[in-house]
């Protein structure tokens, strides 16, 4: 079955629109963290940003741009949040590329339930080693 978003695209579902062109569709978000939280999406039906051809992730940030460019002129936010969830663990409840766009101002408390973990500088070396490694091997190019 059809994701909500790919519904979305082929019109069965209504969306207020605020920006579309070839192959990426943005949005307001139903349940918005913030006014003017709007998801960008990719028109195709993929899952995940690794499932996306480097254009049209291309295609997808660029419009990420020019909608957080537009409601920061519209609703002048003190700032804007861009989020993207890959997989059920990460948050992401709709199987199809998106990225969130929420406007911020100080003291709105929209996204409080990141708790930042703590690491040692001999952990982050490390980690940054192992990732590392695994650049330009054939299953991450």
């Amino acid at each position: 079955m059809a994701s909500i978003f790919t519904r979305i695209v082929n019109g069965e579902i209504p969306a207020a629109t605020v920006y579309e062109d070839a192959q990426t569709l943005a949005f307001l978000d139903v349940n918005p963290a913030s006014r003017g939280h709007t998801l960008v999406i990719c028109k195709q039906d993929l899952p995940t940003l690794l499932d996306l051809p480097p254009d049209l992730l291309a295609a997808v940030a660029r419009s990420v741009q020019v909608v957080a460019r537009a409601i920061m002129v519209a609703l002048h936010p003190d700032g804007v949040t861009i989020v993207q969830n890959n997989g059920t663990a990460s948050g992401q409840t709709v199987p199809h590329y998106h990225v969130h766009i929420i406007p911020r101002w100080e003291g709105d408390h929209a996204l409080s339930h990141w708790k930042p973990g703590t690491i040692t500088p001999d952990e982050l070396r490390e980690l940054a080693v192992t990732i590392s490694a695994r650049m330009g091997t054939k299953d991450v190019a």
